[in-house]
């Protein structure tokens, strides 16, 4: 499927702002799910940007604005062909629990057992987690069952939440948004000790065209799988992943600081039209 997204965001501050530096996580990797076919970054005013690849190997974009600016404007354009990659089927049983200890070893998947910013494993969300997997004793499938307790569990619910909510939050209030349900289904997977991790990107419906969060977990002998708790199903061609990481606050996809009034608005808007071909 190929497809073209564009994504603004624009600020408006009620006085100039100045010294404003800023990091963003815009830029889709190119794998086996998908192709980058072009890549367009503006920043207006006008700037010099920069990027480096962070730890977990996502392409991060950083500009600063020392002179005083009243606005904005921060817009990507981007081209991508994502391909059908047929993963794991839903009634496999690949890798008991027992294989669980050769995972904490491989590549950076220790990272992904651990607690993080929004990202809990308090002894309530390994009782959740235990009751909802049962009996089962495969990891695939005790991952599939996280994932349907965590879609069954709360609340789709638009702007319930701000992207700072903890996941002691949504487990108070039981509803969310998708990066809530990634977040859970992260706590519930890493306090089994099921390596975790965040990923955010894109969604292209016939409805609707939004960034997305969905989360990915690794099955040892087949490697990072995603899942998607917020819509209880594996993510398929439609799917466009810009960045991973523990949790929302490694992957942000505009991060920054700036002198001057707190008073702003933020206006974004995502577009996602799919070409022929």
């Amino acid at each position: 499927m190929k497809l073209e997204i564009l994504h603004r965001t624009h600020y408006a501050y009620a006085a100039p702002v100045r010294e404003s530096y800023n990091e963003l996580h815009l830029q889709p990797v190119s794998n086996e799910q998908q192709t980058v076919d072009s890549f367009l970054l503006k920043i207006l005013p006008s700037t010099r940007l920069k990027h480096y690849h962070d730890f977990y190997s996502n392409c991060v974009h950083h500009f600063d604005l020392p002179e005083p600016h009243s606005t904005l404007a921060i817009e990507s354009n981007l081209r991508v062909t994502t391909h059908k990659i047929a993963g794991l089927p839903l009634d496999a049983r690949p890798a008991a629990v027992d294989q669980l200890k050769e995972a904490w070893n491989v590549g950076r998947c220790y990272d992904f057992i651990q607690a993080s910013r929004y990202v809990d494993t308090s002894p309530e969300v390994w009782r959740l987690a235990v009751d909802a997997i049962g009996d089962e004793r495969d990891i695939w499938q005790q991952s599939l069952r996280l994932m349907a307790f965590v879609h069954s569990h709360i609340t789709y619910q638009s702007n319930s939440t701000q992207v700072h909510t903890h996941t002691r939050e949504v487990l108070a209030q039981r509803r969310g948004v998708c990066q809530d349900f990634s977040h859970l289904m992260l706590s519930l997977c890493r306090s089994l000790k099921i390596p975790a991790l965040y990923v955010s990107g894109y969604l292209a419906t016939e409805i609707a065209s939004a960034t997305h969060a969905w989360m990915e977990v690794f099955i040892p002998g087949h490697g990072w799988q995603p899942l998607d708790p917020t819509h209880n199903c594996k993510p398929d061609e439609t799917y466009v992943k810009i960045a991973v990481g523990r949790d929302y606050a490694d992957v942000a996809p505009i991060r920054g600081s700036y002198k001057g009034t707190t008073e702003r608005t933020m206006d974004v808007t995502v577009r996602i039209e799919r070409l022929s071909g």
